[in-house]
């Protein structure tokens, strides 16, 4: 193993401790991308212990301590709702502008936008929780477009405005809601050099070893935005012969862990401008069309992908896997079916295609 793989992996709680609830792993990851819901919740269950996929549901809509937002890089993000407050004015408002712009090539006018954030934000606080297809019949009835794309566009706007966030889960669905009414009062904001700094911190936490592109690749910040903050904790910092920065007095690099199932999107793939240390040769796993493959992850190193279907795990192995691997990564798959709450079925292994 590589140290900077075993580091990393320690950062990302894929080794070492495992957390007891979803909050600590989101916390520790800062943001999970979030537009697979399956996938934000499987990087909970492999960086935790005990828990399942209705603890995340209950985290989002019992306790409103997580919510799903656009933020950075204008994705969708698993986030606590301590952190959206002074995630959401330092990540998105260079977002607005190529909202408005794909708004405009998908046919839809400024005056239809602005009309269709107000029925969005209207919608949730008048009736509350609203779920994607309530919300479509409401801007239909105002005359505001809603095919294709345009529907998504239109309730990015609303968020990207501060008005609504994707919260509770109804019948397996992330509804909307209003920002003030589902998460109470906002804190004091922060200065920009707070939230930088604070960024910078909470980042290396999750990801460190790192370096500035990485962290301006991940948060979707101007390279200088990224250097600034790390230049204002660079007291807190240690910088090894590579350039990469980290946070002093981290603990040491946990064992690399058992192999382990990994989901779409998962974070390991996302958190630096390169993933060659955890997927060598093998980029197929990241598409063309920005599309993560679910993974299996065997000494910090990537072996094959998976994929569920009809209930059932199965794995197309990207190299050779031993016999004990397999018998190790059957067992993950049977918590993969335990933590989403299905029936148990054996691993299929499927060969891969030439």
């Amino acid at each position: 193993m590589t140290t900077l793989t075993a580091a990393r992996l320690t950062s990302q709680q894929l080794g070492g401790p495992l957390a007891r609830r979803p909050e600590d792993v989101v916390t520790r990851l800062l943001a999970v991308q979030g537009q697979d819901p399956r996938g934000a919740r499987l990087a909970v269950r492999s960086r935790s212990s005990g828990l399942t996929a209705a603890d995340v549901d209950a985290a989002l809509t019992q306790r409103r301590s997580l919510l799903i937002t656009w933020l950075s890089r204008g994705t969708l993000h698993l986030v606590t709702a301590e952190d959206y407050w002074w995630l959401h004015p330092l990540t998105t408002p260079q977002l607005a502008t190529g909202n408005r712009r794909r708004l405009a090539q998908l046919g839809v006018s400024p005056a239809q936008t602005e009309v269709g954030v107000q029925v969005v934000a209207d919608a949730v606080a008048t009736d509350g929780q609203q779920t994607r297809g309530c919300l479509r019949e409401r801007l239909q009835a105002d005359g505001v477009p809603t095919e294709g794309q345009v529907l998504v566009h239109v309730l990015m706007a609303a968020s990207l405005a501060g008005l609504v966030v994707r919260g509770p889960v109804v019948d397996g669905e992330h509804a909307y809601v209003a920002v003030r009414d589902w998460l109470g009062d906002p804190p004091a904001p922060l200065d920009r050099d707070e939230a930088l700094s604070r960024l910078a911190r909470r980042y290396l936490t999750g990801h460190g070893p790192a370096n500035d592109r990485d962290l301006a690749r991940w948060a979707g910040i101007p390279l200088g935005a990224a250097r600034l903050g790390l230049d204002l904790i660079a007291g807190e910092l240690v910088r090894d012969d590579d350039g990469l920065v980290d946070l002093a007095g981290r603990e040491p690099a946990s064992a690399l862990p058992p192999p382990r199932l990994l989901g779409a999107f998962e974070p390991l793939l996302l958190g630096w401008v390169s993933r060659d240390v955890v997927v060598g040769a093998h980029h197929e796993v990241a598409t063309s069309n920005g599309l993560f493959r679910p993974v299996a992850l065997v000494g910090g190193r990537v072996v094959a992908t998976w994929a569920l279907g009809g209930g059932v795990v199965s794995l197309t192995p990207l190299e050779s896997i031993s016999r004990a691997v397999l018998a190790a990564l059957r067992d993950d798959a049977r918590d993969v079916l335990r933590f989403l709450g299905l029936p148990q079925t054996p691993l299929v292994v499927v060969p891969a295609s030439d």
